[in-house]
């Protein structure tokens, strides 16, 4: 990790930077071009390494929360570089950051806590997600970020997609659309080494099929979801495309903070209890910001901002996507919280129940952490009372799941270990079908 000279996430306009340096050592080998352009008009950005035809597709930045991946991404694009085996037979391509104007939005280069975190927060709604949209969009109204993802892939052919992605705080995981024979014991191996919790029962995959600790492969479509409420239908979504072309999409996730709750295999003596409890406490949680999102001014001036991307105002206001995120993530809450109300798996565990807790603790401190921003941009006068819970909430997070920080090269080395490790296997699996 010798690059990672600074312990910050980079922000967008440092990665490119990073990557014309590179290409100006090596203008041979490495590429940089720009192959789309956001609905804000920040380019998107492609950086090629090597020349064969069989490719593997790095996606980072796909969520503009989780930037682990932009300097993942840099330290894969200099391995391969320098080390001629790795781009034997294979081209390797960096999309640097698939949503370029979230990461505008998400400032938090050097969290210092889990409230710094939030205070700096953005991820935005659903449909403006460049993987997720084609899951809940048609075609024709995807926005620009999923097109070019959807031309890259049906450019490219990849025998391998890997989306880089990050959880504030829990363990690293794997999903994969298409498994990937022996990827778990080096997984395992990596996170070990590197002090990392494997989050064996993610909430994000409850249900799929595992075929080894943390290692998650999606079900086939049209099986039984675990929370029929959720709208994304993941068989439509950018993971899924690469199928077209023989290929699959490995999702690796690592954590900002680790909880060593999260890999606790034991069963759960009462999992039904405790998830009627999540469940009560998201509704309690999502009802005290709506209240406060009631009472604003700023909300009534802006009511309509969620209604599209853009929203109506002319030309588009920059607390729009706040809004429209804040709106959509307390959309969600009446029908989760039902789903925890069903009865849980037989064979429920620790880290199971613990996964749902903290998923039902995110997504009210997530809506309530982009309403402060607004409010506060806007000199509300409700914004110290949403101050408050955004603080108090953060607080019992981090307490409840024993937070601890993961250095940032040992979130780098595990994501770009697993990647290399995942594109190894899948080329082996490959060549044997």
């Amino acid at each position: 990790m010798s690059h990672l000279t600074e312990q910050h996430y980079p922000s967008v306009n440092e990665l490119v930077l990073s990557a014309r340096v590179l290409v100006a050592e090596q203008p041979w080998l490495c590429r940089l071009r720009r192959v789309g352009t956001s609905r804000a008009g920040r380019p998107l950005h492609l950086l090629s390494v090597g020349h064969a035809t069989r490719t593997v597709l790095v996606v980072a930045g796909a969520h503009s929360n989780e930037p682990v991946g932009g300097p993942t991404a840099l330290h894969l694009a200099r391995q391969v570089a320098a080390d001629p085996r790795l781009r034997t037979h294979t081209s390797w391509h960096f999309l640097l950051c698939a949503d370029p104007d979230g990461a505008s939005l998400h400032r938090s280069l050097t969290p210092a806590s889990l409230l710094d975190y939030h205070r700096h927060f953005f991820r935005p709604a659903g449909p403006e997600q460049p993987e997720w949209a084609p899951s809940v969009l048609p075609p024709d109204r995807l926005p620009p970020e999923a097109r070019t993802l959807l031309r890259l892939i049906d450019e490219l052919q990849p025998y391998l997609q890997v989306s880089l992605h990050g959880t504030d705080l829990g363990g690293t995981w794997v999903q994969l659309t298409r498994e990937i024979p022996g990827l778990a014991e080096p997984f395992a191996k990596s996170a070990a080494q590197l002090h990392i919790p494997i989050e064996t029962g993610t909430s994000d995959a409850a249900g799929w099929p595992v075929t080894g600790p943390g290692v998650h492969v999606m079900p086939q479509p049209g099986s039984d979801v675990p929370f029929p409420s959720l709208p994304e239908d993941v068989t439509r979504s950018t993971w899924y495309h690469a199928h077209r072309y023989g290929g699959l999409t490995a999702i690796v996730e690592v954590p900002m903070w680790a909880s060593d709750l999260v890999d606790d295999t034991h069963a759960h003596p009462d999992p039904g209890a405790a998830l009627q409890h999540v469940s009560r406490r998201l509704r309690a949680q999502a009802a005290q910001v709506e209240q406060v999102l009631s009472r604003a001014r700023t909300a009534e001036r802006y009511a309509a901002a969620h209604t599209d991307a853009g929203g109506p105002l002319e030309p588009p206001h920059p607390l729009a996507p706040l809004l429209r995120a804040t709106r959509w993530a307390l959309d969600l809450v009446p029908g989760l919280a039902d789903d925890w109300l069903l009865p849980p798996p037989a064979d429920a565990t620790m880290t199971y129940v613990s996964s749902i807790d903290a998923f039902g603790r995110r997504l009210p401190l997530r809506a309530a952490a982009m309403l402060l921003r607004v409010l506060k941009a806007a000199g509300d006068p409700t914004a110290p009372e949403l101050d408050h819970l955004v603080t108090r909430w953060c607080e019992e997070f981090a307490t409840a799941f024993r937070a601890r920080w993961v250095p940032l090269e040992h979130q780098v080395e595990h994501q770009a270990r697993t990647v290399l490790t995942a594109a190894q296997y899948a080329r082996v699996a490959a060549d044997a079908a």
